[in-house]
């Protein structure tokens, strides 16, 4: 039985993939309204992260932030109590490599085993099972799992040991941040010296100096209505977790620290639960 724990817009598309794959899935969440959905489908209710953990070989998680995650694995009926028998936890939340290589260690000590596997790609590619793993951990657990990730994504890239996935997916969420910043920022300029807003950014995305991620947030600027895929709030945690690592290494991040600075601005004026495209509106001048 496979296990799935966080059921948000990442993690409610990955289990229903899995679901409707043929898996026997057993699920929880913090607030079980929005499991409904896939126990309509035939997955199982556990009413604890223990729970999860007692009755499936393989567990996911898919989490908001690193505390949400001890949350939900510390404590009486925390998922690493219910650890036993080489049980298989696969985190795909994106967090620190620190924290990864952290709970790979308490996972150990409990009897289970470990493996970091965020993903590239937002709500559209969860949707379509076209995300990409990001993964660190043991050659051998990583092929026991591929074949449950190739239901779920595209590709699976295993970067090395525990925490390489984590670190891999910071420094894909340090381009794609950055390069959402520079668009919006490209857009407003544009904008202040009276150029017309879609036409500009038209433009800039059939030229090779855009992103081609950024074609699905054209309609978003564009329009003005920023339906979340991917959480500003979200967005401004990742840096600050990119800042942190970057301290701890000792690697320059001048361009993310300022995006990150912006990023928080935006989160200040309450944009964080919009989509993070709605950076763009922290930029906007109001005529």
């Amino acid at each position: 039985m496979i296990g799935f724990i966080g059921l948000g817009i990442m993690g409610e598309n990955m289990a229903r993939r899995m679901l409707e794959s043929g898996q026997d899935l057993i699920i929880h969440n913090r607030t079980k309204d929005k499991a409904t959905a896939l126990l309509e489908k035939g997955a199982i209710w556990a009413d604890s992260p223990a729970e999860v953990a007692q009755k499936a070989d393989i567990v996911f998680t898919m989490l908001t932030t690193p505390s949400v995650v001890e949350s939900v694995i510390y404590g009486e009926q925390g998922l690493l109590s219910g650890l036993s028998n080489n049980t298989l936890w696969v985190d795909t939340s994106t967090v620190k490599p620190a924290y990864s290589e952290k709970w790979a260690k308490d996972a150990k000590d409990q009897g289970g085993r470990f493996v970091d596997a965020p993903v590239a790609g937002s709500k559209g590619p969860a949707e379509q099972g076209k995300l990409h793993f990001l993964v660190g951990g043991k050659k051998q657990d990583i092929e026991e799992i591929t074949p449950l990730l190739e239901v779920m994504g595209q590709s699976v890239q295993h970067m090395g040991d525990v925490g390489k996935g984590s670190a891999t997916k910071l420094a894909v969420n340090l381009t794609l941040v950055q390069s959402m910043a520079s668009f919006a920022e490209a857009v407003s300029f544009g904008e202040s010296v009276g150029l017309d807003r879609a036409q500009l950014a038209d433009l800039l995305l059939m030229l090779p100096t855009t992103a081609p991620v950024l074609d699905g947030k054209r309609d978003m600027i564009v329009h003005g209505t920023f339906e979340t895929q991917f959480p500003l709030e979200h967005a401004y945690k990742d840096l600050q977790q990119l800042s942190e690592t970057a301290y701890e290494s000792g690697a320059p991040l001048p361009i993310s620290h300022a995006a990150k600075e912006l990023f928080a601005f935006a989160k200040q004026k309450g944009l964080g639960r919009e989509d993070f495209a709605a950076v763009y509106l922290a930029l906007k001048q109001d005529k």
